[in-house]
């Protein structure tokens, strides 16, 4: 893959003063930047891989629940903790102090133990025979992938300079789409083949073996390379006093606030989008696995890179529209959404919904670019395990959760009945366009350049 490829030029990539004129000096220093700039491609291709399985092993419950409920006989409310709750708690929790492992060790073995472990995990996730040992098996997913997404932000933060970190961040942030659009496909299509247990085991494989490839192709990054030097006699702070310094610098709070806000609605959706398009649709596994592919594989690529992208261009002339960005994404999510939720006809639901995937995901490069860019070089993934705690505490622990609960609520009525999960996930748009308007009253406090651009 090539630079431009994955979105980045070398010319781009490279803020270091040109190489000098002279013979000698001048080819060493070329080779130099070339060397430099081959370890950028490499780092963010494999951190990308790794974002890929992260987003596979994390979604792939999206479409075996389907199987899962018909066989173990689960409710909505069960499943919804299952693929919310139960590894929100986990996963969000342990983020915090794996992160502040990673602001003073190696992110480069952090990033993939966490792969080894969570893979595992998704493999042994066949063995389950209820949904006592299907939480548990998931407790131990989220252990794993709450190690790397801090870790991996925080090396590309020192791998690009701010004026690139949105497009870079983007690029990252592909992984989730693509690890979507291959997680659903490859899951349909395994589960009607093989079960699935087995497709647990065999996606969980695939990641253990991506493991050692990954080790081989990361290295670590220089801390703050980008950042003014650190004051003599910096002191490292404590959990607490770095949560509370956190919570003063304003741009990262209400950011933060609004990305847990959306985060509520995108999850319920990534959710619960499969088995609305079974119930309400009439879609077959194979062909609701085919639509969730192109929705999130498709869909998210195109919104996760333009999202970035657009955030950085339209930065160079008031850097506060890296916040204005994700609010209009966001905040255009929900009307979207709603079509496809109460639109009788199968081909505008899917248009809509189409629509909502490019949108939902715009805000993910932009995010991660503004809260590296305000915070202190050596809290760099701590502050990316607070963005993900709050994100995933509400968004994913609560969001499914809430959505299936409404679900089973509404299914009482008889007047109702299939609808219920129809308007539940209606409900759960709400949060989203609240924090449309939170990331506009974020930018109030984003400087010009921001603090630390």
């Amino acid at each position: 893959m090539t630079n431009k490829a994955m979105g980045v030029t070398m010319s781009e990539t490279l803020d270091e003063p040109r190489p000098p004129s002279s013979a000698a000096g001048g080819t060493a220093a070329a080779h130099a930047l070339a060397g430099e700039a081959r370890t950028r491609r490499l780092a963010l291709l494999s951190l990308f891989l790794i974002a890929m399985f992260n987003y596979i092993d994390r979604t792939i419950l999206s479409i075996l629940q389907i199987p899962i409920k018909a066989e173990l006989g689960l409710s909505d409310g069960q499943i919804g903790a299952l693929t919310g709750l139960s590894f929100a708690l986990f996963y969000t929790t342990l983020a915090l102090p794996i992160a502040r492992l990673a602001d003073r060790f190696s992110r480069r073995w952090i990033v993939v133990a966490s792969l080894a472990l969570w893979s595992l995990m998704t493999a042994l996730s066949g063995l389950a025979i209820g949904f006592a040992s299907l939480v548990f098996f998931r407790i131990g997913v989220a252990i794993g992938e709450a190690g790397s997404g801090p870790a991996s932000v925080s090396l590309l933060a020192d791998y690009f300079a701010p004026k690139q970190r949105a497009t870079a961040m983007s690029t990252y942030g592909l992984g989730l789409p693509l690890g979507l659009m291959l997680g659903y496909s490859a899951t349909g299509w395994l589960a009607q083949t093989v079960g699935w247990r087995y497709t647990f085991a065999i996606i969980g494989g695939v990641g253990v073996a991506l493991a050692p490839l990954a080790l081989m192709m990361l290295r670590d990054a220089p801390r703050g390379r980008y950042d003014p030097p650190a004051p003599a006699g910096e002191v490292r702070l404590g959990m607490l006093p770095s949560m509370r310094l956190l919570w003063r610098i304003k741009p990262f709070r209400y950011a933060v606030l609004a990305t847990m806000l959306h985060g509520f609605s995108q999850y319920s959706m990534m959710t619960w989008n499969a088995p609305f398009f079974v119930r309400l649709h009439g879609f077959t596994l194979s062909e609701v696995s085919l639509l969730m592919a192109l929705l999130a594989g498709a869909g998210g690529a195109i919104g996760m890179y333009l999202g970035g992208f657009l955030a950085d261009r339209l930065a160079i002339r008031d850097a506060r529209w890296r916040l204005w960005v994700m609010a209009i994404a966001v905040g255009a999510t929900g009307p979207f959404a709603l079509i496809q939720y109460l639109a009788p006809s199968t081909g505008l639901s899917v248009a809509a919904a189409a629509m909502a995937a490019v949108l939902m995901v715009a805000y993910f490069g932009p995010i991660l670019a503004v809260t590296q860019s305000v915070v202190p070089p050596n809290m760099r993934a701590f502050s990316n395990s607070v963005l993900s705690l709050c994100f995933n505490l509400f968004g994913l622990g609560l969001g499914p959760w809430f959505t299936g609960l409404c679900s089973d609520l509404l299914a009482r009525d008889p007047s109702i009945g299939a609808d219920a999960l129809r308007y539940a996930l209606s409900l759960s748009l709400v949060p989203g366009l609240i924090g449309a308007v939170m990331f506009i009253h974020a930018a109030r406090f984003f400087k010009t350049t921001s603090d630390r651009s």
